[in-house]
């Protein structure tokens, strides 16, 4: 086992607000795509990061020539420190999504900076992106001692680790959003797209719009968004009115999309009326063939809104095709989830205008901006879940070691502990773990512009219930 030199932690800010909630909890004793306003409530537990001390250097955080990559490093505390909290961080640190795996360990990293006592280390272990190395890594973290595991990353890693944990008794926050895979014990991280679905309609049906249409991939990832929007739709009193599917290995999607608009019925109901005119030959007839014969079909879109739950090129492709078939975003809002939060793609002038969930960008911001300072780099998306992962352990561990009142023996890292009715807070706002393993969020409701994203709706920052 190579040891990895000790982060010393030195000063942290940690704002426990939630202390009805601690109390409580003494007296007791968030699709993988495939594999890939309200004032805060008392009780809550804050990881913060400490915006008045400078962060570690790149120096400090390198890892040894022998170090992370390897699948046999523990960060531990300096010789004569006893160890007494033990938690595993599973990622792919080799093997084709080594840069997203080495990039969540050095927000892990920052995140052991912030929070971890002297009682506290981080056994870090290669899963070489397959299942079976995730698995292995699984069986060397409980080997050798691990209270709780973090990670991995894909589901089918998930599902692979989910055994060995439970045998093990070792609770396991995966970083995984596909809820198939979370269960008790094993909760699943990643912003789940049913609750971002729920939280923009919520918001649109606020703006008075109701009828609702949903363009999705072919695959289980589309069934998710079909299944939320009919469910989010119907409790927020609102009606799904068409489904399309298309095939997202296809670069062509204008048939599901006409097939969505009733673009060939409207384009004939266009014709025909057209047809009409003409044999009136009456002054009022030509002024409307002459505003007719500027339009490409007849009447509205049936629907006053459209999900679109996919981002990046796809999304880029699939956005001009929508108003090219008579989906007009003058009169059509377009919806999306959290893989629309990229500004990048406010080059589109369809998606200008476009209403999504995701979480609020100022701790993301924050965070980014220091990652970028200790690691000269700009982080993956994803790594803020590495980071909040690793303070909320290190924070739990701290926390059990200053507790003067803890039953002796009582684990760190138990359910009771874990899924705190009132949640933590964290790079990505308030979170909590749910009996079932699934991760409840809180989103800001945004806007797509110009190059820029702004926020219509903020998230709230505690879990009373929503209202629009």
């Amino acid at each position: 086992m190579q040891t990895h030199r000790w982060l010393n932690t030195g000063r942290i800010v940690l704002a426990a607000v939630l202390a009805a909630a601690l109390t409580a909890c003494a007296q007791q004793g968030k699709v993988d795509r495939g594999d890939e306003p309200g004032q805060g409530q008392p009780g809550a537990e804050i990881i913060e990061l400490d915006s008045d001390r400078a962060p570690p250097t790149s120096e400090e955080l390198e890892p040894q020539p022998d170090g992370p990559g390897t699948g046999e490093v523990e960060l531990t505390p300096p010789d004569g420190v006893a160890a007494r909290h033990k938690v595993a961080i599973l990622l792919p640190l080799s093997g084709p999504r080594h840069e997203l795996g080495n990039a969540m360990l050095q927000a892990a990293q920052l995140g052991l900076f912030d929070t971890a006592g002297e009682n506290f280390a981080l056994i870090v272990r290669d899963t070489e992106g397959t299942a079976e190395g995730a698995e292995a890594a699984a069986r060397e973290a409980v080997d050798a001692g691990a209270e709780l595991i973090l990670g991995p990353i894909f589901s089918k890693s998930v599902e692979a680790v989910t055994p060995v944990a439970q045998s093990a008794a070792v609770p396991v926050m995966a970083f995984s959003n596909n809820r198939k895979v979370a269960r008790p014990g094993v909760y699943v991280l990643g912003w789940l797209p049913s609750e971002q679905v729920e939280r923009v309609l919520g918001y649109a049906v606020s703006q008075g719009l109701r009828r609702f249409a949903v363009l999705a991939p072919s695959n289980d990832y589309g069934d998710l968004i079909v299944n939320a929007m009919e469910t989010s739709a119907r409790r927020l009193g609102g009606e799904l009115a068409r489904v399309a599917y298309y095939d997202a290995t296809s670069p062509d999607v204008s048939a599901p999309i006409k097939r969505l608009s009733d673009y060939e019925e409207r384009r004939a109901a266009l014709r025909q009326r057209i047809a009409q005119l003409e044999n009136q030959g009456t002054a009022a007839a030509r002024g409307e063939l002459e505003e007719l014969k500027t339009m490409d079909a007849l009447g509205s879109a049936p629907f006053d809104a459209v999900m679109v739950p996919t981002g990046g090129k796809e999304l880029q492709t699939i956005a001009p095709t929508l108003p090219f078939y008579d989906v007009d975003p003058d009169e059509v809002r377009f919806l999306g989830t959290a893989q629309w939060n990229d500004p990048s793609l406010g080059t589109e002038p369809a998606l200008i205008g476009g209403w999504f969930a995701a979480p609020s960008p100022d701790g993301w911001n924050s965070f980014k901006t220091r990652y970028n300072r200790t690691f000269g780099s700009v982080p993956p998306r994803l790594v803020s879940l590495a980071y909040d992962a690793t303070a909320l352990a290190a924070l739990l561990a701290r926390r059990a070691a200053n507790d003067d009142t803890r039953e002796p023996g009582k684990p760190v890292y138990d359910p009771a502990t874990l899924t705190m009715a009132s949640g933590f807070a964290g790079v990505d706002g308030v979170f909590r773990m749910r009996q079932d393993g699934l991760v409840e969020r809180r989103y800001a409701v945004m806007e797509m512009q110009r190059n820029a994203l702004k926020v219509l709706d903020p998230a709230p920052t505690d879990f009373r219930t929503l209202t629009y």
